[in-house]
């Protein structure tokens, strides 16, 4: 057996066991979201698995949050209001304070 054919034999071999191992790493992931994201139900219909779970969980926070955006737009409304308020507020006592010094320098 020559060099070349004993190189292509041990690369065939690594390549093999390359692909055995990513199998066996896909079998075992597949195994642990099977067991956290299965089918099963448990009793009344409610479904039993953890991501499931979760989805039920978000979906009911998106549910209720969902009144939130139209009291946003409001409320950044009135901040605007007062953020507008309160810059005349500055100024006038920029004003205020500048008429107070000149006075007081006299």
């Amino acid at each position: 057996m020559n060099t070349m054919t004993l190189l292509a034999l041990i690369s065939v071999v690594a390549a093999a066991a390359l692909f055995i191992a990513l199998a066996m790493f896909l079998h075992a992931i597949t195994h642990e979201l099977e067991k956290i994201g299965g089918t099963k139900r448990a009793k009344y219909g409610n479904p039993a698995s953890f991501l499931s779970k979760i989805r039920m969980g978000v979906r009911a926070i998106e549910v209720q949050t969902g009144g939130l955006a139209p009291e946003v737009v409001k409320l950044n409304g009135g901040l605007t209001a007062i953020r507008d308020g309160l810059g005349a507020i500055d100024n006038n006592l920029g004003g205020v304070i500048t008429a107070v010094s000149a006075q007081g320098a006299k």
